[in-house]
C-alpha cells in the first residue's frame, strides 16, 4: 500500500490527471443503478494521496500553491460528471434534427462546469492539509461544503451528491433523517477516505476505529428504525398510479392527443384488482404523471366533463398538465406554466400548483435576449417557454389529507422538499423521464426521490410517464412501483402518518454541525503540524 501511495503521490502531467479523472468516473458505480458503493473506498484514497502531491513553490503565493489541488479536484469532478451525467444527450436526440448540435455542450458542457465545485472542494481541502488524519477531515469538509453550494449556486444542481452513495438500500438511508444531505456528504467521503491513511501507517488505529464506529452507527441505526414497528396510522389512503408510456415523439403530435388521453383515462377507470391478498377499494387519488393531458383544458371543456363522468363520488385527480394564463394565444403577456392540477368528481379543477423551480435550457432560457441573438433557444422539445410558478402549497383531497406535489427534478433539491407535518403528510412528485429513456438518470431520478420521503418522515407518491412510478413508504421502502417503459396502473393502500425525527431546520443545523466538526478538527491538525515543524 505504501509503494502504490508513493507511485500516486509522484506522479506528474497528465498522467496525475488522468489518475484523478479515472477515480472520478470509477466512483459513479456507488451511485444508482449500480449501487456498488465499495469503489468508493478505491476513489477516494487515491484522491487523498494525489492531494499529498499537489504542492506548489513555496515562495508562491497562496493561490498558485492551491492550483494544482484545484486542477486535481477538478479532472476528479469531470470524470465523475461525465460518467455520471453523460445520459443527459438522450434528450437532444429525442428531436434529433433540431438539438443535437448541442449534444456536445450537454455531455461534456455540463461535467466541465460542475467540475469547479469539486476543484473549489479539493482546493478548500489543502487549505487545511496535514500529514496524518487531519487531511482526511479537511477532505470531507471540502466536499461536504462544495456539495452544499452546489444545492443552490447558480440555480442549483445537486444531482448524484456523494452521499447517496453510502444509501443505495433502506437500511443505510435512515441516517439522512437526522444528518440530512449535508451531513452525509461530509460523513460519506470521511468514511470512504479512512483507507488513505494504511499507506502511511500514521493514525491507522485512530482511522480504524471512526471507521468502525461511523459505519456501525450508521447501519445500526437503520436496522433500529426499520425494526421498530411504526406508529399507527393516522389515516389511510388508496391511491392509483398510473404510467402511459407514451412515446415522446409522439407528446405533441396534433393527431394523437385524443389517444395519448384514451389511454389515460383507460388506466384510470379500470376496476380496482380482487381477491384475498390483491384487493384494493376505489382509489380516493388518482396521479398522472408531468405533463401528462396532451392539450390545454382551456380548449377541450370536453375533457374536464369526461374526467367528471370518469371519477367516482369522494374521488381525486391530480394530473401534470400546461397551464395558460394572460391573454389571447397571440397575446405577449401570455404565460404558460408546467403545473398539477387537481380534479374534483365535477369534473372542476378545485386548485393547481406551478413548477415553480424550472430547468434552465430545458424550460426556460437564461438571458434569453442576449441569447437569441446568436440563435439559441430552449434545448428540449415541449410546446412553450415556461414562467416559474410564484410558490408551492399542498393540495387538499376531498378527506382533508394535504400534499404537497414537486413537478420532475424539484424533488432532489433537500432544502426544497422540506415538509413539516403542519405543511403535508404526503409528498407527490410526478415526471417525464421519458427524455432520458432506460439509461442511469431515471434510476437516480428515483433514488434521490426515495431519500425525500426518509428525510422528511412522509409517504412519496411518484408517477413517470415511462417509470419509475412507485409509492415509497416514510423509511424508504418501496411499496410498490412500475418498472422502466411498462404501461399501466398500480393500486396502493396508503398508511398516513408523520415519522419524522427531526424537523427539517434541525436537519439543517445538523448537517451544518458535522461540517463545522470536521473544519475544527481539520484546522486542529493542521495546526499541530505548523507548530511541530517551528
Amino acid at each position: 500500500m505504501k509503494r502504490l501511495a508513493g507511485r500516486i503521490i509522484l506522479l506528474w502531467g497528465w498522467r496525475r490527471a488522468l489518475v484523478a479523472f479515472l477515480a472520478g468516473a470509477l466512483a459513479v458505480l456507488a451511485q444508482a443503478p449500480y449501487d456498488f458503493f465499495a469503489v468508493c473506498f478505491i476513489s477516494f484514497p487515491l484522491l487523498v494521496w494525489l492531494l499529498d502531491g499537489a504542492t506548489g513553490e513555496v515562495s508562491d503565493g497562496w493561490f498558485r500553491r492551491l492550483r494544482p489541488a484545484f486542477a486535481i479536484g477538478w479532472w476528479f469532478g469531470f470524470g465523475y460528471f461525465l460518467a455520471g451525467l453523460w445520459w443527459i444527450g438522450s434528450a437532444l436526440l429525442v428531436e434529433a434534427d433540431s438539438f443535437a448540435w448541442a449534444l456536445p455542450f450537454a455531455v461534456v458542457g455540463i461535467p466541465l462546469a460542475l467540475a469547479f465545485f469539486y476543484g473549489f472542494a479539493t482546493a478548500v481541502a489543502r487549505l487545511l492539509w496535514s500529514n496524518d488524519i487531519g487531511r482526511i477531515a479537511a477532505l470531507a469538509f471540502g466536499f461536504g461544503l462544495a456539495e452544499w453550494l452546489r444545492d443552490f449556486l447558480f440555480t442549483g444542481f445537486p444531482w448524484n451528491a456523494v452521499g447517496y452513495a453510502a444509501m443505495p438500500v433502506p437500511l443505510l438511508m435512515q441516517s439522512a433523517s437526522v444528518t440530512g444531505m449535508v451531513g452525509m456528504n461530509a460523513l460519506a467521503v470521511f468514511v470512504f477516505a479512512l483507507p488513505a491513511l494504511l499507506a502511511a501507517r500514521r493514525h491507522v488505529r485512530l482511522g480504524a476505529a471512526l471507521l468502525a464506529v461511523l459505519v456501525v452507527a450508521h447501519v445500526g441505526f437503520g436496522y433500529i428504525r426499520l425494526a421498530v414497528p411504526e406508529q399507527p396510522a393516522e389515516r389511510n389512503l388508496d391511491v392509483r398510479i398510473v404510467q402511459p408510456s407514451v412515446d415522446l415523439s409522439e407528446k405533441w403530435d396534433a393527431s394523437v392527443p385524443d389517444r395519448i388521453f384514451a389511454t389515460l383515462m383507460g388506466l384510470s377507470a379500470k376496476a380496482p384488482e380482487t381477491g384475498p391478498e390483491t384487493g384494493h377499494d376505489k382509489p380516493q387519488l388518482i396521479l398522472w404523471p408531468e405533463t401528462s393531458v396532451p392539450f390545454f383544458f382551456a380548449e377541450r371543456p370536453d375533457a374536464l366533463t369526461a374526467l367528471g363522468e370518469m371519477l367516482g363520488e369522494g374521488q381525486m385527480l391530480i394530473a401534470g398538465v400546461v397551464r395558460e394564463e394572460g391573454g389571447s394565444a397571440a397575446d405577449a403577456d401570455r404565460r404558460y406554466y408546467n403545473s398539477v392540477v387537481a380534479i374534483d368528481d365535477k369534473g372542476e379543477i378545485a386548485d393547481a400548483v406551478d413548477k415553480v423551480h424550472l430547468v434552465p435550457f430545458g424550460e426556460y432560457l437564461p438571458f434569453a435576449d442576449l441569447l437569441g441573438r446568436f440563435g439559441l433557444k430552449q434545448l428540449v422539445a415541449g410546446p412553450t417557454t415556461y414562467a416559474a410558478g410564484n410558490e408551492r402549497h399542498p393540495i387538499a383531497l376531498p378527506d382533508g389529507i394535504r400534499v404537497l406535489p414537486f413537478i420532475c427534478y424539484e424533488v432532489i433539491f433537500p432544502d426544497l422538499v422540506a415538509v413539516d407535518a403542519t405543511s403535508a403528510e404526503l409528498i407527490v412528485n410526478v415526471t417525464n423521464d421519458a427524455w432520458f429513456g432506460d439509461t442511469p438518470g431515471p434510476y437516480q431520478h428515483f433514488r434521490q426521490a426515495q431519500i425525500r420521503a426518509v428525510e422528511n418522515g412522509v409517504p412519496l407518491l411518484r408517477a413517470a410517464n415511462n417509470g419509475i412510478s412507485a409509492v415509497v413508504d416514510p423509511r424508504g421502502r418501496i411499496l410498490d412501483a412500475l418498472a422502466i417503459d411498462a404501461r399501466g396502473a398500480i393500486d396502493v393502500h396508503v398508511p398516513i402518518s408523520n415519522q419524522a425525527i427531526v424537523s427539517s431546520s434541525q436537519r439543517r443545523i445538523n448537517g451544518l454541525l458535522i461540517l463545522l466538526l470536521f473544519a475544527l478538527a481539520a484546522f486542529t491538525f493542521n495546526v499541530r503540524q505548523r507548530l511541530r515543524a517551528n
